[in-house]
């Protein structure tokens, strides 16, 4: 039976073309900028490589490698054009299916942070992943259904269901009979109160490409570091950012062999891969730096259930701790700032078919 406080959220997201037009003031103005900076480039690519031609046929080579560097802007540009074109026809057919007694709340990306959602509330994502990932912390514990609005273009580990599957798929969570799979967040909360989830991983570093500078504490050891920052990751965010980390073990170990043996000097590193599920985060030091005031006996590690990291700024204004990739979702972490880093105690629910 449907509650009285119940409601459909269905969130959404700008096309690159909306972005275009809100950039440029129309369509026609965002086609001629993207044409025109692809032909500058081409030409510029054209006259290096185009040095040791004849003078005569230089201008020629130019005007063929401006002419086809528009023909594929206007190929990019139309397929922006169909994508923006595919995403509204679907959000069209999602808000005609949901006739089923309760309102429907279109929200854009860029509000949810600021939207209170109810504890009955059903969360609707139409696509890509990270939009689900982005969402999933402020809509905790309640059910998300992913819709993946173009299968042929995105793999949709995050966008379980197609457009045509939502309204099964919605009355099911409406009426409590969705089956879900939680996924652990990871949760940053500082000295003065403010706090932040994670679907994927935290970034704890500075704004800029400056070292960054901070006296991190686990498991009884205090150390001060410096390094490019610290990514902490959840199960969900271990086959992302961090496995960039462990791809790049992986090729200096591929690469560095003994001169007088031909052997590898160290051993591969195998990738950490959690379950989303599992109650353990990740944290790895980016690229930690060994001096007389700092150390890297905390490079890297696993924290459980009950553990936490505790990571003093020193960094001036520039400190900064992010949530999933998306730097404008922060809180700041200058000079004196104390953050306690750990498995947050509420979960993100993802309906799965």
């Amino acid at each position: 039976m449907l509650k009285i406080d119940q409601r459909i959220i269905l969130v959404t997201r700008k096309t690159r073309q909306q972005e275009l037009k809100e950039k440029f003031g129309t369509t026609g103005q965002a086609h001629f900028y993207v044409a025109r900076a692809r032909a500058a480039e081409a030409g510029s690519r054209a006259l290096k490589s185009a040095a040791a031609a004849p003078k005569a046929q230089v201008a020629q080579l130019m005007a063929q490698a401006e002419a086809e560097a528009e023909d594929l802007a206007l190929e990019e540009l139309s397929s922006v054009e169909s994508e923006d074109q595919r995403y509204q026809s679907l959000l069209k057919d999602l808000r005609r299916q949901f006739d089923l007694g309760v309102p429907v709340q279109v929200v854009d990306r860029g509000l949810v942070p600021n939207l209170v959602f109810g504890p009955r509330d059903v969360v609707l994502v139409l696509g890509q992943d990270g939009l689900v990932a982005n969402v999933a912390k402020y809509a905790v514990n309640l059910p998300i259904i992913g819709i993946n609005p173009d299968p042929a273009r995105y793999d949709g580990i995050l966008l379980p269901f197609e457009a045509r599957q939502a309204r099964s798929a919605v009355q099911r969570a409406l009426e409590g009979r969705a089956k879900t799979r939680e996924v652990s967040l990871a949760a940053a909360r500082l000295n003065n109160g403010q706090r932040l989830l994670a679907f994927n991983d935290l970034f704890v570093g500075a704004r800029s490409h400056v070292s960054a500078r901070y006296r991190l504490e686990s498991g009884g050891i205090v150390e001060q570091q410096s390094s490019s920052g610290m990514i902490v990751s959840t199960g969900a965010g271990s086959t992302g950012w961090l496995s960039s980390v462990f791809n790049m073990l992986s090729g200096v170990a591929a690469r560095l062999h003994d001169p007088a043996t031909g052997r590898a000097i160290a051993p591969r590193p195998p990738a950490v891969r959690l379950p989303w599920e599992a109650r353990q985060l990740v944290y790895v030091v980016r690229e930690p730096f060994i001096s007389k005031m700092t150390t890297a006996k905390l490079a890297a590690g696993l924290l459980d259930e009950q553990e936490s990291l505790v990571v003093e700024s020193l960094m001036g204004p520039e400190g900064t701790i992010f949530s999933d990739g998306i730097e404008a979702d922060a809180l700041p972490f200058s000079e004196g700032a104390i953050a306690t880093i750990s498995l947050a105690k509420e979960r993100a629910r993802l309906v799965v078919p």
